[in-house]
């Protein structure tokens, strides 16, 4: 079931940042979550990335980007630490946002089908409305210039 014009799921994280985070801390701020298999993988460290070499552009417009993977704290650190990310990774490991957010199920794998993260990304308004979802993302490299053109066009 598609989110969009649907409010964005609750939930209760831990951060790269040793901090809780949810989506209503972000109240009136524009959120760009996207949801990624792996740490230190080729796909999702070229996605970061690319959300880390538009991050001055998307935070000089008001907005919040947060990373979500299963992996640990310890795991996102490593990957921050190796690449420069200047955003906060949050750590699913019961897969429960993602599953709300319908990035976690069935996906195919080298022609197998298989159960896990399903790279996608949604942008929340500041009234917390989802305004956009992207749902299995092929092009991991080109997610980050997607979100940003589309971010461009609501200005």
């Amino acid at each position: 079931m598609p989110l969009e014009g649907m409010k964005a799921p609750d939930f209760l994280l831990e951060g790269s940042d040793a901090k809780q985070h949810s989506v209503k801390q972000y109240a009136g701020k524009t959120m760009v979550i996207y949801f990624y298999p792996k740490d230190n993988t080729p796909g999702c460290t070229k996605e970061a990335c690319g959300f880390r070499d538009n991050y001055t552009e998307l935070t000089d417009k008001g907005v919040v980007v947060l990373g979500v993977s299963k992996d640990s704290v310890a795991s996102h650190s490593k990957f921050i630490t190796n690449y420069a990310l200047p955003f906060v990774l949050l750590s699913d490991p019961d897969c429960s946002m993602m599953q709300a957010y319908e990035a976690y199920g069935e996906k195919v794998m080298c022609g197998k089908k298989t159960l896990g993260t399903i790279r996608s990304t949604v942008v929340v308004g500041p009234d917390g409305i989802v305004k956009k979802q992207w749902s299995k993302i092929a092009k991991a490299e080109q997610q980050p210039d997607e979100v940003l053109t589309y971010l461009r066009g609501l200005r």
